[in-house]
């Protein structure tokens, strides 16, 4: 009588299938030895080795395998080293486009800078310039006479848009006045109806206020109000006081 020594957990049916799978493999194993070696045998003893192969066993040394495992490694060796060096020239790549950006960046701010600092420095120029056109014009002095009194009346007409020369204001002057700048006309007509012409350009109360240049003192008298009142009149009547050569 028989007995079942199957071994506990593993069913004869199971044990069967792996052995099957394990025969097909090894005939397929044969087959492919026996057609390797029917490739390099002469045609005349293809039969017997063919014969001769397919009974062999087919067997792999340690050699062989170590060797196939050694050319697998190699290959992911290699791999992995090309990957690394891609990675490595990407961040060397991004790493030289991070540093030019910052630089462009930087060279900018450097340009704005300079750029700023010019422009400070022009407009800090230009300031003391008019700082110093200013003061100098404060501190300008002219001398108490005629002929001081003709340049510092220039000076103010310039400023006021007044036209006229100093050779157009010297020629009326010394017809009108001598260069007196208390001269006064008790005779002509202007005196006998009470507005005597007075001053280095003989001119009249009335037309006086009327033209008096703001910054001049307020009186006939003065001689540098005297002609710059006298020039406004002409240059509005006459275009300018060098156009006028007699009375006015």
């Amino acid at each position: 009588m028989s007995q079942n020594t199957a071994t506990p957990g593993h069913s004869p049916s199971r044990r069967t299938s792996a052995r099957s799978r394990k025969l097909a493999l090894a005939g397929a194993a044969t087959f492919g030895a026996a057609a390797l070696a029917f490739t390099l045998v002469p045609a005349g003893e293809a039969q017997t080795t063919s014969e001769a192969v397919s009974t062999a066993p087919v067997v792999f040394s340690q050699t062989q395998l170590k060797d196939v495992k050694a050319s697998v490694t190699d290959q992911l060796a290699g791999a992995s080293v090309k990957a690394e060096a891609a990675a490595a020239k990407k961040k060397a790549a991004d790493a030289a486009a991070a540093k030019k950006a910052a630089a462009k960046k930087a060279a900018a701010r450097k340009a704005a800078a300079k750029a700023a600092k010019e422009r400070a420095a022009k407009e800090a120029a230009s300031r003391a310039a008019k700082r110093a056109a200013l003061k100098k014009a404060a501190v300008k002095s002219y001398s108490n006479n005629l002929d001081g009194w003709i340049k510092e009346s220039l000076d103010i007409m310039k400023s006021k848009g007044i036209p006229g020369t100093y050779n157009g204001l010297y020629r009326n002057i010394i017809r009108e006045s001598s260069g007196n700048p208390n001269a006064i006309n008790n005779w002509d007509v202007n005196a006998i109806n009470g507005t005597p012409s007075i001053g280095l350009l003989q001119i009249i109360k009335p037309t006086f206020d009327a033209y008096h240049v703001s910054g001049t003192v307020h009186s006939q008298y003065d001689p540098v109000a005297n002609i710059t009142a006298a020039a406004n009149y002409a240059a509005d009547k006459y275009g300018s006081i060098d156009n006028v050569n007699g009375a006015y």
